[in-house]
């Protein structure tokens, strides 16, 4: 799997600028402005930014190890999965763009690189997959358009097996 070139760099939350981006949401702001540097130091979740060339941040998600029921998974993963009752995830947490940055499909952008980190590191922390959880109904064709699938009991949560990443040209 391979990234496009594009106007941007990505690189983990530090001491960027946060107050100056918003989505239009104010959960997913406030969670940029007041928890994701909190989660980075603690370890609970590992908080990525899209900065354009000048060092603003046009875009976040955040990334953390996640296990999950085997039962909870498609079917046809499962049957080619082995028979443990849980197997380890990526979970891909909280992505937003800046609402300045609209119908650039910086979208795509963020997720394409969460799936290709998610799979540069399964060489050294094995996941059979990202789940993501969308954040409103907004959000649930935009993974599914990307190959996600709806996990069944968990409408508003979707996966996306590793193999099928592995495989992704971009």
């Amino acid at each position: 799997m391979t990234l496009p070139e594009g106007p941007c760099v990505f690189e983990p939350l530090r001491d960027q600028d946060k107050k100056a981006f918003s989505c239009g949401v104010r959960e997913l702001d406030d969670y940029l402005y007041l928890q994701a540097s909190k989660d980075s130091q603690r370890k609970v979740a590992a908080p990525f930014v899209m900065l354009d060339r000048g060092g603003w941040i046009l875009g976040y998600y955040t990334l953390s190890s996640y296990g999950i029921n085997a039962s909870e998974l498609p079917p046809d993963v499962v049957k080619k999965l082995p028979r443990y009752p849980l197997l380890p995830a990526t979970m891909l947490g909280p992505l937003a763009v800046s609402s300045s940055q609209r119908g650039k499909k910086l979208g795509r952008l963020l997720l394409m690189d969460a799936l290709h980190r998610s799979w540069k590191n399964t060489l050294q922390v094995v996941s059979v997959g990202v789940i993501a959880e969308a954040y409103d109904d907004s959000a649930r064709p935009f993974y599914l358009h990307h190959e996600f699938v709806p996990l069944a009991d968990h409408p508003r949560m979707v996966f996306l097996a590793m193999r099928t990443i592995e495989k992704s040209p971009a």
